[in-house]
């Protein structure tokens, strides 16, 4: 057999090979073809790739598949061989290519516009997408890839549910080379197509905007890092700026156990809990004159415990997040660091179809994000 070097999908490549091979006698009637582990080894695909291609032959007649002991030519003569590739030419021709989406969540503070950009390249590039939600358990992840992969999806999108470790689920798929792209964080160490916005550039140009307004005593504000890349990037950025401006980084002005933001958290208990936490610190540093809130809602809460302490926006403290979505119900808009999330699903869907078609490309694929003016940044009360 030899390799297509189409632009088709990798599944699509080894249906023709074999295919052609048992039109051309290659294989005999009741014949054992090559198994899933051997397509997938001469392809260089993963297993999930080959076993696609062989089911695809089952479907159409060509071979049948016996289970614990291989795919065999179907008993079919050359004639009746002729005519099934005739209809399986047709029904090929009208497969559309199968993508499975799976987030963590999504709402206008994250996640909306890049479901956006990737439904809009979906379209553009004629493919179905699946949508699975895993609402940051790694267990509903786990379900969710498990379901798309029976469901035969050609390539996978995934945006790793919060916690200390990426899933075996996604582990397997980098090992079996299936097409498959990350949003928003990298596997570290594991060559794995990923997406997302140079965070660590980005925190650095906001660090440095909140410095030029002569603010020093800067609470930076975040989740429980769990080895989640954004934000460690995000930090590395913050301190960065520190670094190049000559100004020591005081960890104690740094609250980092945020959690109502974390995906299924954001309920007004929670909230409550956090704002209370903000309000708490602010009273013990005195010396803060701005926030840096790596995510929009803990700059809503930051906001909100401003506003319970009786402190102006940004008269008294500055609050500098990432993305402020528009809002119908206010006009308010914090100072931001906007990330392009519709870009990114549409770079993501284009790069997994790519991935599919067996091209190479980069591990880690990072996007700008531009600071954004609002109206929560002003220069340093030099009278607090």
């Amino acid at each position: 057999m030899s390799m297509d070097t189409s632009s088709k999908p990798m599944y699509e490549r080894i249906y023709d090979a074999l295919s052609g091979d048992i039109i051309g006698r290659k294989y005999e009637i009741g014949e054992r073809v090559p198994s899933e582990k051997e397509l997938a080894e001469q392809f260089n695909v993963s297993r999930i790739t080959s076993k696609k291609a062989l089911e695809l032959l089952a479907n159409v007649g060509l071979i049948v598949r016996k289970p614990g002991r291989g795919s065999f030519v179907a008993g079919q003569s050359p004639v009746d061989m002729t005519n099934t590739m005739e209809r399986s030419a047709t029904n090929k021709a009208s497969l559309q290519t199968m993508i499975g989406l799976v987030m963590t969540d999504f709402d206008d503070s994250y996640g909306t516009g890049l479901l956006s950009g990737v439904e809009r390249a979906s379209s553009d590039n004629d493919c179905f997408l699946v949508l699975r939600r895993s609402y940051g358990v790694p267990a509903n992840e786990k379900k969710a890839i498990e379901a798309l992969l029976e469901l035969g999806v050609d390539g996978l999108i995934i945006l790793p549910a919060q916690g200390e470790y990426f899933s075996a689920e996604i582990l397997k798929l980098v090992i079996e080379q299936f097409p498959l792209v990350l949003i928003d964080r990298h596997l570290k160490g594991v060559a794995a197509t990923s997406i997302g916005t140079d965070n660590a550039s980005a925190a650095k140009v906001g660090t440095d905007f909140l410095f030029d307004l002569g603010h020093k005593h800067i609470g930076f504000l975040m989740p429980p890092p769990s080895d989640t890349t954004a934000i460690e990037d995000r930090i590395e950025g913050f301190i960065q700026a520190h670094a190049e401006k000559g100004v020591i980084v005081d960890r104690g002005l740094w609250v980092n156990d945020i959690t109502c933001t974390l995906p299924n958290s954001f309920k007004q208990p929670n909230i409550d809990k956090d704002i209370d936490k903000i309000k708490q610190h602010i009273q013990q540093n005195p010396s803060i004159t701005a926030l840096f809130a790596v995510e929009y809602n803990i700059a809503v809460i930051a906001r909100a415990a401003l506003d319970q302490l009786g402190l102006r926006v940004p008269e008294d403290i500055s609050i500098l997040c990432f993305d402020s979505p528009p809002s119908n119900l206010s006009n308010y808009s914090f100072t931001h660091l906007l990330q392009d999330q519709e870009y990114m699903g549409v770079k993501a869907l284009e790069d997994v179809l790519k991935l599919q078609a067996g091209a190479v490309l980069p591990n880690k694929i990072f996007l700008p994000a531009k600071l954004i003016l609002g109206k929560s940044t002003a220069p340093v009360n030099v009278n607090k």
